[in-house]
């Protein structure tokens, strides 16, 4: 089943198309002449169908169907189809395993692999009920069945395999979009998109929120004298670094250019500078492939998250804070850890909450 709220009603949507388009297809055959049997079955056949498009009904009105419903309606159109393909005088012609394909497509886009096996394991015997007394010769009836049940499987395990291609690059997409492509790091976005949760774990364990920029000290002269190469590297090694050094509840992610946050539940300020001097010191460790060392200038700032805030806006406000404190660490000597103590206005204008705009010092040509 596709994710969330989305995967259930293209799944609904899906199948109650398919649901009628079957529907539809059974009455006008039940209107064309010598089609379906006379007395029981016909009426059985008619009502069959019409069952079809009832049942389609309160799959649009709802749009939604779980797994296990989908389940039911695929199991539930083979069987239909046997009691169909039985009350036909011909079936071969006018009720062939191929409608199976309706079925046989939903289950292998929708279902578990599990489910998807037993519907592939119930096609052949469904179409040997269905076409059972078509063929005098036992060997032309198996040949028969043999031919439509395996290509019905073989069409279920195409689409499944389809299926994974596609959901294995949607993941790799989204990926994409979440991380730094040059260290690996968690993104902007991501760090956007994590927000809500840290704040919500915050007020369910009664702790804040910290928030610790980074920046790395005279990294354009890295750029200028050794290359950018060699400033890549560096940054790689030291986001590297941080990534062994971070709590594994921390979010690690850049901004820009050469300016890193951290961001994490703490007790107390004397915690939150506890990390940001633990995080001081991996930089200062660190070394790029090059060998390059390299200092980082780091300001910390905290929150008490309460209900109802805009988590986006509080985000950033607090980054915003951090940030200056980073600028205080760098004019006191750089190389040092700096906690900010009076909450500043947020500086982005509203319009830019989703996607805000860069924080200040990620791109600056002070050589700071």
């Amino acid at each position: 089943m596709g994710p969330g709220s989305a995967g259930h009603r293209l799944a609904a949507f899906v199948i109650a198309a398919l649901l009628v388009v079957g529907g539809a297809t059974g009455l006008v055959n039940a209107v064309l002449e010598g089609t379906v049997r006379d007395g029981v079955s016909g009426w059985a056949y008619t009502a069959t169908m019409g069952g079809l498009l009832v049942s389609a009904v309160p799959l649009v009105v709802r749009r939604r169907v779980g797994r296990w419903s989908t389940f039911g309606l695929v199991l539930l159109g083979h069987l239909v189809y046997v009691v169909v393909a039985q009350c036909i005088d011909d079936p071969v012609r006018h009720a062939t395993p191929m409608v199976l394909l309706f079925s046989c497509s939903a289950a292998a886009w929708f279902l578990d692999r599990w489910m998807l096996g037993v519907v592939m394991a119930l096609t052949p015997p469904a179409c040997l009920a269905a076409m059972a007394g078509s063929d005098p010769s036992p060997v032309g009836l198996a040949v028969q069945v043999g031919v439509d049940g395996g290509m019905l499987v073989l069409v279920s395990v195409t689409v499944y395999l389809l299926r994974r291609r596609v959901q294995r690059l949607l993941a790799a997409t989204e990926a994409l979009s979440q991380r730094d492509p040059l260290t690996g790091l968690a993104n902007r976005r991501h760090l956007v998109d994590q927000a809500p949760r840290t704040w919500r774990a915050a007020r369910r364990e009664g702790l804040r929120v910290a928030a610790m920029v980074l920046d790395l000290d005279h990294f354009k002269q890295v750029n200028d004298v050794h290359g950018h190469a060699a400033g890549d590297a560096v940054l790689r090694g030291v986001a590297a670094a941080l990534s062994d050094s971070v709590r594994p509840t921390d979010l690690l992610a850049r901004l820009g250019g050469e300016e890193l946050v951290v961001l994490g539940l703490v007790a107390d300020p004397s915690e939150a500078a506890r990390l940001a001097e633990r995080l001081r010191s991996a930089v200062a460790g660190s070394r790029s492939a090059h060998g390059h060392p390299v200092t980082a200038s780091i300001g910390v700032a905290l929150t008490n998250p309460v209900d109802g805030e805009d988590v986006p806006e509080a985000l950033w406000r607090l980054v915003d804070r951090a940030d200056a404190a980073m600028y205080e660490a760098k004019q006191a000597g750089r190389d040092r850890v700096a906690t900010s103590r009076v909450p500043r206005p947020r500086s982005a204008p509203a319009r830019e909450r989703v996607d805000p705009p860069p924080v200040p010092g990620a791109a600056r040509t002070d050589g700071s």
